[in-house]
């Protein structure tokens, strides 16, 4: 299986299989939401769109970055999620980097988002679908952002059938400018749980797949 590891601004061609990385804070909290009874994430282009959905759809639940807004019901940190109820609900995300990493690749023919939490089910469903190639999308710090790049690589490992410890990839992602700006408080909207959760490794079963519905860009639990 072969593997590239590029970020956003480096995507000149659409690849045919994607796997987006955001471990801090993106696709964390996305699997939360799952985790916690979502049914489906919409991937907002924007935060205006995402307070049009919002608008339009009074029952779904809009997420951002950073600090809490007028019209969005959460923000985008794993640990404010975890008792949150979202039973059949669907969310809409806007996040600095995640979302735009994956619609970025939006028409490759398979899209996956991931992070530490999902690692090993994300892998698993590659090595099934007897993926060739895949893009990994580093989308943090225009691709230089070393938590997603060692979770990135962390992946690809598997996917190719590699027994490794995911020790090392996990003290790479803490040792992070990312984990160190959520530590610190220098992000905004963040619990002081969300670096220890955004580093739990397999915490969730399932892959999470994206594809086009309509003119959204809609994230699900892959189906097994």
């Amino acid at each position: 299986m072969e593997s590239r590891f590029l970020g956003i601004p480096q995507l000149v061609e659409t690849p045919a299989t994607a796997v987006v990385v955001d471990v801090m804070r993106a696709f964390t909290v996305a699997a939360w939401a799952f985790a916690r009874g979502a049914e489906r994430i919409v991937l907002a282009e924007s935060l205006d769109q995402a307070l049009a959905l919002k608008a339009r759809n009074p029952g779904w639940v809009a997420l951002k970055d950073g600090t809490p807004a007028a019209g969005f019901d959460a923000v985008n940190s794993p640990a404010m999620l975890r008792t949150v109820d979202l039973s059949g609900r669907t969310v809409v995300q806007k996040t600095t980097a995640g979302t735009v990493g994956a619609l970025a690749v939006k028409d490759a023919e398979l899209v996956l988002c991931a992070s530490f939490v999902v690692a090993e089910a994300t892998a698993r469903l590659l090595r099934e679908r007897g993926c060739e190639s895949v893009t990994y999308v580093v989308t943090g710090e225009e691709g230089r952002a070393e938590e997603d790049l060692a979770c990135a690589e962390y992946i690809a490992l598997r996917a190719g059938g590699d027994e490794v410890e995911a020790a090392g990839f996990l003290r790479r992602a803490g040792e992070s400018r990312a984990a160190a700006e959520l530590a610190e408080g220098v992000r905004l909207g963040v619990h002081p749980d969300d670096v220890a959760l955004c580093l739990e490794v397999d915490r969730f079963p399932f892959a999470m797949v994206a594809a086009l519905e309509g003119s959204l860009m809609v994230l699900k639990v892959a189906e097994k």
